[in-house]
């Protein structure tokens, strides 16, 4: 299911970033690629507060970052990207703990999750699951040892 994601609900929530950072919209996306690809699911990140020149989205891996222009907020700019998707807004995840945008979510079919529980999810990915999406390397010991654990005793020879 991929994500719908208001950027700046979520900045405040995530360890090592801080709204007052003057790349913490970068930061973000960068957090929120790794998290892509380890989880495999698209992310469409809106940030509010961007100049009219710089409101063009930005797509590096899964993770496109939509700048709305000022005049907008990030909030009218997702409700809008729900009442798009119509019907496939059920398959959508959205992230933010504004109520508005949690009401937008729910009228148009998507799950929601608050900004908070988003960023657990975030973390414990990261302590979790490998950067690049493989399976932990095993090493050959690893491997005799759980044979040897599973190994039956006085099993008949064939």
């Amino acid at each position: 299911m991929p994500y719908i994601i208001d950027g700046h609900n979520l900045i405040p929530h995530v360890p090592g970033i801080d709204l007052r950072d003057i790349d913490d919209e970068l930061r973000l996306v960068e957090v929120l690629q790794s998290f892509a690809r380890r989880v495999g699911k698209d992310i469409e990140v809106y940030f509010d507060g961007a100049s009219s020149s710089g409101s063009q989205p930005s797509v590096r891996g899964r993770v496109r970052a939509i700048f709305v222009a000022r005049g907008r907020s990030a909030d009218q700019a997702i409700a809008q990207r729900l009442r798009r998707l119509g019907g496939e807004a059920k398959n959508w995840q959205v992230v933010s703990s504004d109520h508005e945008v949690q009401r937008s979510a729910a009228e148009a079919g998507a799950g929601w999750i608050d900004s908070p529980s988003f960023a657990r999810d975030l973390e414990v990915s990261a302590n979790v699951l490998p950067a690049d999406g493989a399976d932990p390397e095993i090493t050959p010991d690893e491997v005799q040892e759980w044979l040897d654990r599973f190994k039956k005793k006085d099993r008949p020879d064939s």
